[in-house]
């Protein structure tokens, strides 16, 4: 294993950014910190014992890097590249996009709704003759 590597690189190799592309883009968006500075640039060095501090949306995310990887690997391996420094965050359970209660008739019609709408139509219920 080499000593040092590019912060993009790591990042991928360590699975954070899904591509390295997307890696650099965190980096030059300037969601990166070093060692508590901010680095503009995807090519900045990273060592062992460097902290890594990444800010994406409400996420806030303290690596300390605890090894350079060669290639990008396993998750099982990715995570032995770092230590997660972050402090635990209460995470709010928010239902499901289909588990939220909507009220009947709201939205699009079931099947079994579709099904007594085309039996309606083609035959109507006509009214009898007390109920006019």
């Amino acid at each position: 294993m080499s000593d040092s590597q590019r912060i993009d690189k790591w990042l991928w190799h360590a699975r954070v950014a899904k591509t390295r592309t997307l890696a650099a883009e965190l980096v030059s968006g300037g969601h990166v910190r070093l060692n508590r500075t901010k680095v503009g640039k995807p090519s900045q060095i990273v060592r062992h014992g460097d902290v890594v501090t990444i800010a994406v949306r409400d996420t806030v995310r303290i690596l300390r890097i605890e090894a350079i990887a060669e290639r990008r690997g396993p998750a099982s391996q990715a995570a032995t590249t770092y230590t997660d420094l972050s402090p635990p965050t209460e995470r709010t359970e928010t239902p499901a996009a289909g588990a939220i209660h909507r009220p009947r008739g709201a939205g699009r019609p079931t099947k079994r709704d579709r099904r007594q709408m085309d039996a309606w139509k083609e035959h109507p219920r006509m009214p009898d003759d007390g109920e006019i």
